[in-house]
This record gives C-alpha cells, sequence and structure tokens, in this order.
C-alpha cells in the first residue's frame, strides 16, 4: 500500500485539466472545462471539469470524482495503480507498504503482460538496432525500403524479431518472464504435438500498438519474405489488455496535432501513419488494416467531431471501405474525402512530397463524402438508369445515417441537386430507411445472413428444428398482424416526421421493403401465401392502389380463404387488437395507429425470427455427435445472435425481448 504522506503529494501535484485533458479535447465554459463524455455516447457536452475543485462530473452518465479516479474508470486500473500513473506524471516517488496477497492476485495479471509489452519492445527495438541481422534486414527495409528516419523509427519504437524460432522466448524466460504471460500476450505461441513454446513474431519486422495513454498493448509483424505461402502481417490477439476494435494505431502520438487542429486523418496501415507523422502531418492515425469498428471512431470522437478519410487509387479497396464513411455518419461526426492519384497510397506520396506539399494537396482535393460518393459512382453509372437509381439508393442510405435533422435536409437538398432527382422524392426515401432501420443496420445484416443461412441449411438437412409454428405463439400473431395491416391498410398511407417535414410512407411499401431487405419469409404458409399474392398484385397495380379483396375472399386455398374472411370482416372501424393492448400502445386513430403500428410489427417481428433462430442453435447444440469445430460455429452464431436482439431492444426502447 502507498503511505497516506505519498498520496498527499500526489492529490496536491495532480492538476485534473492536464490529465483529463490528454484523454479527451477540453474547451473553456466559464471557470470550468467541458467535453463530450469519454464514458457514453453523446452528442452534447455534458462532462464537466471544475479545475478549482479538482473534480469532473458528467451529467449525462453521473460518472464523477477526481484526477485518480478518473484513471482508474478509464483505464481499468487499480486505486495504487492510478496514484502511480499521476506519480510517475509529476516525478513523486512512490514509498509502498506491503501489499496483501489479494492485491497482489488481482493487479498482477494486467501489469505482467504490460510489463511484459515493454520488455519486448525494448527487446525488438535493440535487435533492430544493434543486432547484425536486425541491421542488415530490418533496418534496411525501414531506412531504404521505406525511408524511414533514426529518429521516426526510435519514435515509434520500430524492431525486428530473430528469425530463429524461439530465440525471443527464450530470451523471455531467461529474463525472468513467464511463459504464461508469454502466450496470453500472444507473443510466443505452443505447438500442440510436443509443447514447445515459439515466437509468433519470428522473421518479422515489428510495429509496437500504443494505446491512449501511450502503454504498449499488442505487437504488428511485417514478413520481408516474397513467399505468398507466409501471411504479409501477423498480429496480436486479443488479451486482457488488447481489444483491437477498440485501439487505432498512432493515436498517442496524434492527439495533442488532432486536438490542435481539430480534425483528424484516417488511413489504413501503420507505414501510411508513420510516413505521414514523418512528413509533418501528425494528425494522422490507422484502424490497423481492420474495417472500421463503431468502438474506434468513437475514441476519435473524444478529440474532434472532423475526420478526413484518405484512399489510395485502387477503385476496389474504395468500395469495400465505403461503409466506413457511414458509420462515421452514424455517430454524428463530419467526414471528408481525399483519393491520391493512382498508384499512390498515403506512405508513397508522403515520402515524395513534402510536408506543405502533402498539407496543401489535402487541403485542395479534400471532397465531402457526398461529393464523393457521386463522382465516384457515377462513372460506373454512366448511361445506365438502373445504376444510376442504384447509386441514389446508396447515397440515400449514408444520409440517413446523419443523426442532426438539418445536416440531413442541407444533404437531401445537394444530392437532388447532383443527381438530378425531386428532392421530396428524397425526402420520403429518407424518411423511409430512419423511420425503422436507422441505427441498427448492422442488426438488419447480421439478420440477412443468418436468415440466409438457415434456408440454405434446411435444404441440406432433413431435420427442421424450428419450422413448425404452433397456434397462438408470438411470431405467428406478428404474421397475422402484419397481414392485417395489408389487407386492410395496404394502400394507404401514414406520416412520418422527417427533419420539419412530413413525410407520407405507404404501408405495403414499407412492410416489403423492410422484410424484403432482410430477405425474410413467414412461416404460416396461410400468411405467407396472402403476402405472395398481395405482392404480387401490389406491383402489377402500383404503390397506393387498392388490392380487390376478392383476390384473397376467392383464393383457392380454403384456408387462405378462411383467413381472409377473418382480417377482413373484423371491425372496419379499427379497434387496437390484443397485440397492442397488452404492449399498453394508445391508439387514437386509424393515422396515428398505422404510424405507431407499422414500423413497431415489423420491428417485433424482426425479433421474433432471431428468437427462432437462437432456440435453433441451442437445440442443435443438444446434438452430441456435433463436432468441436461445429459447436464452436454455433456458439459464434449464437452470440451475434444475443448482440442483434439486445440492439433490437434498445431500438425498441423497451427490456430485452
Amino acid at each position: 500500500m502507498i503511505d497516506r504522506e505519498t498520496v498527499d503529494r500526489i492529490y496536491a501535484a495532480a492538476n485534473i485539466v492536464d490529465i483529463i485533458g490528454e484523454y479527451v479535447t477540453l474547451r473553456r465554459k466559464g471557470v470550468n472545462y467541458q467535453a463530450c463524455c469519454p464514458f457514453h455516447n453523446e452528442k452534447t457536452p455534458s462532462f464537466v471539469v471544475s479545475p478549482s475543485k479538482g473534480v469532473y462530473k458528467c451529467f449525462g452518465c453521473g460518472k464523477g470524482g477526481n484526477a485518480v479516479t478518473f484513471l482508474m474508470e478509464h483505464e481499468n486500473v487499480t486505486y495504487p495503480e492510478a496514484l502511480k500513473m499521476v506519480a510517475k506524471r509529476y516525478g513523486i516517488e512512490v514509498r509502498e507498504k506491503e501489499m496483501t496477497e489479494e492485491e497482489v492476485r488481482r493487479n498482477d495479471d494486467r501489469e505482467s503482460m504490460f510489463a511484459l509489452n515493454g520488455w519486448a519492445a525494448d527487446y525488438f527495438a535493440d535487435y533492430l538496432h544493434h543486432q547484425t541481422e536486425g541491421m542488415s534486414v530490418g533496418m534496411t527495409y525501414f531506412r531504404q525500403k521505406r525511408g524511414m528516419t533514426d529518429a521516426t523509427i526510435k519514435k515509434f519504437g520500430l524492431g525486428f524479431c530473430p528469425a530463429r524460432g524461439d530465440r525471443m522466448t527464450q530470451d523471455a524466460l531467461a529474463a525472468g518472464y513467464k511463459e504464461q504471460f508469454l502466450l496470453s500476450t500472444g507473443l510466443s505461441l505452443k505447438r500442440e504435438s510436443d509443447g514447445r513454446v515459439y515466437d509468433r513474431f519470428r522473421d518479422r519486422v515489428i510495429f509496437p500498438v500504443h494505446n491512449i495513454s501511450g502503454r504498449i498493448v499488442a505487437f504488428g509483424g511485417r514478413t520481408l519474405r516474397t513467399d505468398k505461402t507466409v501471411a504479409k502481417y501477423q498480429n496480436s490477439p486479443e488479451s486482457e489488455i488488447y481489444s483491437k476494435k477498440r485501439e487505432l494505431y498512432g493515436l498517442y502520438f496524434a492527439k495533442k496535432a488532432i486536438q490542435q487542429q481539430d480534425f483528424a486523418i484516417l488511413v489504413e496501415g501503420y507505414t501510411d501513419v508513420i510516413s505521414m507523422h514523418q512528413a509533418g502531418v501528425e494528425n494522422v492515425v490507422a484502424s490497423s488494416g481492420t474495417s472500421l469498428t463503431t468502438e474506434q471512431i468513437r475514441l476519435l470522437n473524444r478529440f474532434t467531431k472532423n475526420i478526413t478519410v484518405i484512399y489510395d487509387g485502387d477503385s476496389a479497396g474504395i468500395h469495400a471501405s465505403l461503409r466506413g464513411i457511414d458509420m462515421i455518419l452514424r455517430e454524428g461526426m463530419n467526414v471528408r474525402v481525399v483519393l491520391l492519384p493512382e498508384p499512390e497510397d498515403p506512405d508513397s506520396f508522403a515520402r515524395s512530397h513534402t510536408a506543405a506539399e502533402l498539407q496543401a494537396y489535402i487541403r485542395d482535393n479534400e471532397r465531402d463524402f457526398l461529393d464523393f460518393k457521386a463522382r465516384l459512382l457515377l462513372e460506373d453509372a454512366q448511361g445506365d438508369p438502373v445504376k444510376k437509381a442504384a447509386l441514389i439508393g446508396d447515397m440515400v442510405q449514408s444520409i440517413s445515417q446523419i443523426p442532426d435533422p438539418i445536416q440531413r435536409s442541407v444533404y437531401i437538398k445537394e444530392c437532388a441537386r447532383t443527381m438530378e432527382i425531386d428532392e421530396n422524392i428524397l425526402i420520403s426515401e429518407v424518411a423511409r430507411k430512419r423511420m425503422a432501420t436507422v441505427g441498427d443496420r448492422d442488426t438488419d445484416e447480421f439478420l440477412r445472413r443468418q436468415t440466409a443461412q438457415v434456408r440454405a441449411e434446411a435444404r441440406q438437412v432433413e431435420v427442421e428444428y424450428v419450422k413448425r409454428v404452433e397456434a397462438g405463439s408470438g411470431i405467428e400473431a406478428l404474421e397475422r398482424e402484419l397481414v392485417k395491416y395489408l389487407l386492410k391498410y395496404g394502400h394507404c398511407s401514414f406520416d412520418y416526421k422527417e427533419g420539419r417535414q412530413m413525410v407520407a410512407c405507404n404501408v405495403a411499401e414499407v412492410i416489403f421493403s423492410e422484410l424484403g431487405d432482410d430477405q425474410i419469409e413467414f412461416r404460416n404458409p396461410l400468411c405467407a401465401k396472402i403476402m405472395d399474392t398481395y405482392r404480387e398484385q401490389w406491383e402489377r397495380t402500383g404503390v397506393g392502389t387498392e388490392v380487390p379483396p376478392h383476390l384473397f375472399l376467392n383464393h383457392p386455398d380454403p384456408e387462405v380463404c378462411n383467413l381472409s374472411v377473418d382480417i377482413l370482416t373484423s371491425d372496419d372501424n379499427y379497434v387496437a387488437s390484443e397485440l397492442w393492448k397488452r404492449k399498453d400502445i394508445h391508439v387514437e386513430s386509424d393515422a396515428e395507429m398505422l404510424a405507431v403500428g407499422v414500423p413497431k410489427a415489423v420491428t417485433l417481428y424482426k425479433s421474433k425470427v432471431i428468437e427462432g433462430l437462437i432456440r435453433e442453435m441451442q437445440t442443435r447444440l443438444e446434438d452430441a455427435e456435433l463436432t468441436e469445430e461445429e459447436q464452436g460455429e454455433i456458439l459464434q452464431r449464437l452470440t451475434a445472435c444475443n448482440k442483434a436482439k439486445v440492439a433490437i431492444a434498445n431500438k425498441l426502447q423497451r427490456l430485452i425481448l
């Protein structure tokens, strides 16, 4: 334990604005400072720091405390560890009493992993600078192939791992580090055949990955071999101290420049970041070769609302990366895009231009995301109405992600002008997409994949796990509810507010679009037949035209007739169904009923489909003949299903379904 006198000195020295300012962008407001809270996602700043009182408080999520407790919460460290971090910052010597066994047990694992990573980083750097193999192979690559200076190599802690299979591992063991932590950090691997432990990064140049506070949490290793059977990059696995979706390469070195310039540049790889830093552009980070994640975007959101994404001239890569733009927009951030001339990438372009030339190119060539998409995709759609319609749909999808209604309105006008299309049509399309799917595209995409996979598996195996629907079950009640909306109100419209305007949404169009986008088919065969018959006639007559009731009342299948009669002869003055009464939804008129009922029914139905998938996979896990690989695959799908279920529950603003 740290003695009281030392604790008092640490608290006396701690400047809460300096400490918290390393993690979020603080802006002065009167005698205090404000920022968006780093502990929860918010658009309007509610996180307040008081330098006179030495405390912080978030009026959104309720978290509060002092400089030390902030580090405990943010860095997920213990009280003594947070005190040591502050003491180290201010050069205070920490005198400790002997820790209890419980405290040692609680803290040792994480600290041992950090300590080992720190030792490994020094080891790799020393091997690069002082060993013959490191200098001839690694240093030659960094200096000659990548044009890096010694100062840049030292700044980013670059290194080289020996080619001999277990040299680093043996040196680590000899230095007193345990095999347990060599394996948990991923620095070493163990062979199943003979139990031998060997180096994960053997014969590779090394890029240490720092977290936001500068501690090394992982490594990336690049092979210099031309053998295509060897993976180009090898990265540390997920661990107690490393989650790749929550880290951005280079952020520790870039955060001050991002705060000062109020925008971040996003690139793809390690060398892109390093070369741009060397060229004098330091507000740059990378997703480290992985797809951009929501957590990474929110991490950047602490420092700026503005992101400039740089793409190289590889059009295939650009098309694959466009999804990241929608994710950034969804978090309420501003996106601009820079396209480099072929065959350049950020690394090569930074090495062949001065800092002034690089900054000028970014400034002169950055485009708003809408303009960029239009220019990029219009080339493919030239003269093809079908492709142009798909392009407009893609742009509408991006606009629908923007949470701010004023910004959405501006982009709708710009899109209408650029694509020469009626603005009111775009408003309606944006409204339709936001009504039921905004903020939930990941869940929709997952659901689409899962339902397709289930149908494929149903064709391959004879055993059917969740095919039969029992009368009165939740999913059947929802299917009947959706059929009722179609038969009685499919030709009607309801109002949905988009920005300052009310947009008319057609009932049938909403139902078919939402279920069709996810490739969901009704499980009740009678409801499925009614749905197919209605869709066929609806596509023939067009939106807003009533489908004749006799098509269902005189259907060749008597059971379809009976169900149709049931629905169509119910009270013409619609009374809220028992399904909605049970959910305490008060409906006053047809228009209000449709505006509330249709989107809610569609979303609830999706949730029931997910529940069915979960039950099916749980049933399959009971099969004793499953292999370990099959069990692992099912468990992975089950986890994803549960995440999707939570996402829909949040969307409904209700308890988990």
